[in-house]
């Protein structure tokens, strides 16, 4: 009988450590990242892209496979919709510029991303600054905490200091496509 007891008391240390485990485990894999993280992401690809990845084309930050990891849903789907039409259609869509360089075309040097409005409520500011052309620019990013990691919300570019925000371009209408329930004639 005693080594029965001994049996169940080892069985049930043994498990209560499995439990411990795992929830420690769990909670680092749930915790969520920095909210500049998914920005110097975004940054490391447009690097990549830049620089042209040994001759092998790079996805831009908004396209497959990164934007689902790195924006917020509605933002992703935004993006998606673009591209769709851009596929439909042949045309440009509501972008006309790459929201990371906030241009047609850049460089990125002398890059830092910060943290320019701390998280409260599931929200953070992340600003990115770099050299493009030896000018500098500014990139300023709205975080939401979505699935227990940080996302982009939007991207905000500013323009002879006029805000552009990308979801803002982005959410207009479009001429055709098969979500407008107008094929386009392409």
């Amino acid at each position: 009988m005693n080594q029965s007891i001994w049996l169940v008391s080892r069985w049930l240390a043994a498990t209560a450590g499995l439990i411990i485990a795992a929830t420690l485990s769990a909670g680092a894999v749930a915790a969520p990242s920095s909210p500049e993280a998914p920005v110097r992401e975004a940054y490391a690809i447009t690097i990549r892209q830049l620089a042209g990845a040994a001759g092998k084309p790079v996805a831009a930050p908004w396209q497959k496979p990164h934007r689902d990891r790195l924006m917020s849903r509605a933002l992703a789907t935004l993006f998606a919709r673009d591209e769709l039409y851009q596929d439909e259609a042949g045309e440009m869509g509501n972008l006309g510029a790459d929201p990371f360089l906030s241009g047609q075309d850049g460089e990125v040097k002398s890059l830092k991303v910060s943290v320019t409005a701390p998280p409260a409520g599931g929200k953070a500011l992340v600003t990115a600054t770099f050299r493009s052309f030896k000018q500098p620019a500014s990139v300023r990013f709205r975080m939401v905490e979505e699935g227990g990691a940080w996302k982009i919300d939007d991207i905000v570019n500013r323009v002879d200091g006029k805000d552009y925000p990308v979801r803002e371009a982005l959410a207009q209408p479009y001429e055709c496509g098969s979500f407008m329930k107008k094929p386009c004639k392409r």
